[in-house]
């Protein structure tokens, strides 16, 4: 089968396309994919460029993120038949393979099935944002009905469903974007006050929206100052969350000040260490997506398809910070 192959750390060019065997089933739990799509996510390019969480395999096929066709089943699996129409995260962290190939094995306790109403594109797209926006607002801030929610970054992947997730339920968010096309586009998922961050000082901002107390839940999607600069617009008792690296400058004297409550997502961390029933709630939360995407309440927003053969210029593209909603390989 045709794969994508990470030969080496450095920049884009060391992913080559490249011939393997095609996967088997090993465990009786597992199911062949045929792989219609793969999703591209900046933790892809920060693998390839600074190495894997698996230094000691020389070669890795990247991409957490896949769409596809059940081909072939254990004998165990219960919940999957061959030929329906799956999606998931797993894999592509630089030990198991992952999904930039034209098939994988997966075990059918980190599947889902794939959202009817939406394309295998689109369903690629989904996964690694789905579960990184709902386990911050959903798991780690504990979002309640008609909160403030301050969402930075909201025209990017996790940023755009992390507005929609909010809405649905009936927050007012606002969010900071970089231009007005990103602000009409995130308006039209719903959000109630756009900051372009380049213009407009997006603390004082927010204060203003927020008569001065400052949004329920600030959610950091962006990383370095602007974790600890969200502090100052979060209330008293309120929730920060982020799903990045606090940055050394970061002032904890005003999150100690406002009695915040910081919290970290990184929803790689089941699949690192093993964590099966963490994973199995991470496909849990894809199930209730793929629901809420048929009920036409949640959609994901794919700006760029490239061919598999293309990685090199998906990621060189990722790679400019420019990008609305998500990029992905076609695998087929």
């Amino acid at each position: 089968m045709k794969v994508i192959l990470m030969t080496a750390t450095g920049n884009p060019e060391v992913l080559k396309v490249g011939e393997l065997p095609e996967p088997v089933i090993e465990k009786p739990t597992e199911m062949l994919v045929r792989l219609k799509a793969a999703g591209v996510n900046p933790v892809d390019t920060k693998l390839r460029s600074k190495g894997t969480f698996y230094p000691e395999n020389q070669q890795a096929i990247l991409g957490c993120d896949g769409a596809g066709i059940i081909e072939a089943i254990g004998t165990n699996v219960t919940k999957f038949k061959v030929g329906d129409e799956v999606y998931f995260c797993d894999g592509g962290l630089g030990g198991k393979r992952g999904n930039y190939a034209q098939k994988t094995v997966v075990d059918e306790k980190f599947v889902a099935r794939k959202p009817k109403s939406i394309s295998f594109t689109e369903a690629a797209a989904a996964p690694l944002v789905l579960i990184t926006a709902w386990e911050a607002l959903c798991d780690r801030a504990l979002l309640q009905l008609d909160q403030k929610v301050l969402i930075h970054a909201g025209a990017g992947g996790v940023g755009h469903v992390a507005i929609q997730l909010a809405k649905l339920h009936k927050a007012k968010v606002c969010t900071t974007v970089g231009d007005e096309e990103k602000a009409s586009f995130t308006q039209q998922l719903g959000a109630d006050k756009t900051i372009l961050y380049k213009e407009t000082d997006f603390i004082q901002a927010t204060l203003d929206w927020t008569d001065g107390l400052g949004v329920d839940i600030g959610f950091d999607t962006v990383g370095g100052e602007i974790f600890g600069r969200t502090f100052a617009a979060t209330k008293i008792y309120g929730d920060v969350v982020t799903i990045l690296d606090a940055d050394a400058s970061t002032d904890w004297k005003t999150a100690r000040s406002r009695n915040l409550r910081i919290s970290y997502e990184l929803m790689l961390i089941p699949m690192l260490q093993g964590l099966v029933a963490a994973q199995q709630h991470q496909a849990d939360i894809l199930s209730q997506c793929a629901d809420l995407m048929d009920a036409g309440k949640l959609k994901i927003h794919v700006s760029k398809v490239f061919p598999l053969s293309q990685a090199v210029a998906a990621h060189r593209l990722l790679e400019t910070g420019s990008v609305t909603g998500k990029i992905v390989l076609q695998c087929d």
